[in-house]
Order: structure tokens, then sequence, then C-alpha cells
């Protein structure tokens, strides 16, 4: 256990917890501050920033030029701020270095999936990630936990344990005496995982949102019996199916967070009003739409922009995340200074594209597939685009015919948006195929982009 990390985390959830004290003006001041020195920062140390505003060093946030994940990797010597850091020795770390080695001894380094393409590498050095640290203590804070050295809770989380993915690497950084973790891959087995949770009795729960679906079916058969106070999904849609069913196994509905590899904790659900609450005082939300314009509250975006406002080793300035959400109208009730996120309805790239009966493409969001396939009698369910029309997959499917049931509701659906309705097949399946790195996406595509 590195504990000097430890009580610097908890510094950071002390300053967070003031924060969440403040006025809405309040916060605004602290974001004008924070950003202004941010800014000041890259365009010193950062030779890319300087080139990427040029011309708008002065100009305000929303007037700036987006950055994706591909122009980071592109520009990656020239975007970081310590002039040390080099790409190809930065792979070469994540291809030998283990857990416990930091790059030029003072840099963690994260690894996204690459499921949208080439993997982003993204660094932290030990005040940043301590602050990463503390993000998802916030979350775990407002969903009910003591968050202190004195307080002991076993945690076991359900998702990827590579080294250089930001689950993997929180937990290493926070397992310890008052924190003992259980990492098991959501890649396994699911006897495996069921036999070893079983053993630890884990007092929180963390995993993919598919995962704790998975797990509660389970738990509702009797051959998982573990009883934790919380439980937690990421990384995935929790749809209101997957929060009915854990809450029918676990006695208390699960607790929803938002994060992302290159930002830690971007929201998370609270206790009091059970809204998610975007962590505004860390980073700057921008939810827009196809033209970077921003979009009205209650109103869901093309996908989100953040500005992190503690990163200055890899700063991220209007940084591009592929989520479709929209934000929630008015400041919550229960005191805290932050917007609340209104939903989620998955990453830009679970959107279907499908003819439609005009001859105009029609955009068919998650959230269609949702309101239909989690009425479903299934433990789990996956819509894949194929050239030939939609395949929807059902796992845990009771005895009985449900295939004429969903292929006549999803019909409907897609026919009320203006859909060509496609030819729709259901086939019955073990369990919904996972990704490497253990998800099971509800939405994909295998068509080609020329088809």
């Amino acid at each position: 256990m590195d504990l000097g990390l430890i009580l610097r985390m908890f510094q950071s959830v002390e300053r967070m917890r003031r924060r969440e004290r403040w006025s809405r003006a309040d916060l605004a001041g602290y974001q004008v501050d924070s950003l202004r020195r941010l800014r000041e920062f890259a365009y010193a140390h950062s030779p890319f920033y300087r080139r990427f505003h040029a011309g708008r060093l002065d100009r305000p946030l929303g007037e700036l030029p987006v950055l994706t994940k591909s122009m980071v990797m592109e520009n990656f010597e020239e975007l970081v701020t310590d002039r040390a850091i080099r790409l190809q020795d930065v792979r070469s770390h994540l291809a030998g270095a283990g857990e416990r080695r930091l790059y030029l001894g003072r840099y963690r380094v994260a690894s996204t999936s690459g499921s949208t393409g080439r993997p982003g590498l993204f660094l932290f050095n030990r005040a940043e990630w301590a602050d990463i640290l503390a993000s998802f203590a916030r979350a775990h804070e407002w969903a009910g936990l003591n968050v202190s050295l004195t307080h002991r809770m076993k945690m076991a989380s359900v998702a990827s344990t590579s080294p250089a993915h930001m689950s993997a690497m929180v937990g290493q950084s926070l397992r310890s005496w008052w924190m003992p973790a259980l990492r098991l891959a959501a890649t396994e087995p699911l006897g495996d995982i069921v036999d070893r949770l079983n053993q630890f009795q884990p007092e929180m729960l963390v995993a993919y949102a598919s995962m704790a679906r998975i797990l509660a079916e389970e738990q509702i058969a009797g051959r998982l019996r573990i009883h934790p106070h919380l439980v937690f999904t990421s990384s995935e849609v929790l749809t209101e199916e997957t929060r009915r069913r854990a809450e029918a196994a676990w006695g208390h509905a699960p607790f929803n967070q938002y994060a992302a590899t290159e930002t830690g904790g971007v929201a998370a659900e609270c206790a009091q009003d059970r809204q998610m609450h975007v962590f505004e005082d860390i980073l700057i939300p921008e939810v827009v739409d196809e033209e970077n314009r921003p979009v009205p509250a209650g109103t869901y975006g093309v996908r989100l922009l953040v500005t992190v406002l503690s990163r200055w080793t890899q700063p991220l300035i209007r940084y591009e995340l592929n989520d479709s959400l929209c934000l929630g109208e008015g400041i919550s009730a229960c005191g805290k200074p932050f917007v609340t996120v209104g939903d989620i309805q998955g990453r830009t790239e679970d959107t279907l594209r499908l003819p439609g009966r005009r001859g105009a493409w029609v955009e068919v969001n998650p959230l269609a597939f949702h309101n239909v396939l989690d009425t479903a009698p299934a433990s789990g369910w996956q819509v894949v685009e194929e050239a030939e029309g939609l395949q929807v997959l059902l796992a845990g499917v009771p005895n009985g015919a449900v295939e004429d049931d969903v292929v006549k509701a999803l019909s409907r659906a897609l026919d009320d948006l203006g859909v060509a309705v496609p030819r729709i097949t259901v086939r019955r399946v073990q369990a919904i195929p996972k990704s490497a790195a253990g998800k099971a996406p509800l939405i994909k595509s295998r068509r080609s982009p020329s088809s």
C-alpha cells in the first residue's frame, strides 16, 4: 500500500467535500480561475496547444477547437507538457512494466480499450492520480459509504484486470488494509466468478452494467450468495431492467457512476435524490450536437466535450467523449451545486443508421432498443446489425415462444421512428458474447461502412 498516495487522496476528497457546499456562483468562479491557469500552463509548456489554439488564446472555451483521441495520439509528444515523455517509451513501458512501476519514476499510464479504433494512452502524475482516486471515492461517498481510514470495506470488482485499464489501476491503488480488494476479470468463466465471490463475500460490488445483471440472475437463482451493502455499475448503460433485477437480487438498487479512462470520474449517483451529478469542480462538461454546438438541458447531444481542470501533464481541453447524454434542468434539491445528468443513451457508436421509409437514413439511438428488449423475458440481450438485417440475441429465455413477440414489438418501434423495418431474427444463446475487455455491449454492428 502506498500510504502517501492514500493520504493525498483523502486530502483531495476533503477539498471536494468543501466544494460540494459552494453556491453555483462560487463554482462558476472556480471554473473560470482553474481554466485560466490550465490554459496558461498548456500554452507555456505544450507546443501542440500553442499551435492548436493559435489566434484563439484569449477566446472563450466554447470557441476553441475540439480535441479527439486520434489527435491526442497523433500529437502525443507535443501535447504533453513534460518534454522527457516519449511515445515509444510509454508503449514499451506498458508492454513490460507490470502493475507497480511508474513511467519515468513518476507517471501512471492508462490505456483505453481501443473499441473505437486504436487505443489511447493517458498519463497521470502523483497529484493527478490522487485526484482520480478521489473522484471514485466521491462516488462511493455519495452512495452512502463512510470514506475514511477508520472504515474498512471489502470490495470486489468484476471488470477488466488488464494492468493498463483504469478500473484495474484504481483497484490496485486502493487495495489496502482498509479496503481489501478482489479483482475478477469479466471474461472469466461465470462459475469461477461466482465461486470466488461466494468465498470473498464482498461488502461492495463494482461491475460492468451487463455483468451486474448476469450476477443478479445468479443471485436470484441461488448460485451466487453474497450480500453487498453497495453495488456500483459503470462503463456501460445501466438500463431500468438491470436496475430492477439488481434490486431484486440484493434488496437495493445499484448506484450508477460515469467515468472514463481519460478523465476518471465524470458523474455519480447520489443517495439523497438518486440523481447523477456531474463533477463540475473537476471538469467542465459541454453536451453538443453534430456541429459541436451546445444543446439545451433535456436534449440529447451527439457527444460530450470535457475540459479536465486538474490535468496538466496531458491537458484535455474540449476533449471529445462519444457518449450521447442529456443534462437535467435546474439544480437538484439535495444542495449540491452541480448539474445533473438526465439520462445516458450510450456511445455514439451504438446508434444505428437504418434506411428510412422515405429514402433518408434514420438514426436509431440505443434507447429505442432498451425500451423494447428490456421487457423481454430474458436475462440479457444484444442487437447485432448485419448486412441482411438485425439479429437479436436473447440469453436466459424460459421455456415458451418469445421470438414472435420480440420481432413484432421491435418492428412496431422501428416503424414508429420511420425506419423501413429490416429483417429481424431472434436467436437464443446461452450467454451474450463479451468483448476482449469482458463487456457485453447491447448494440453491435457487423456491417461494413460501404454496405
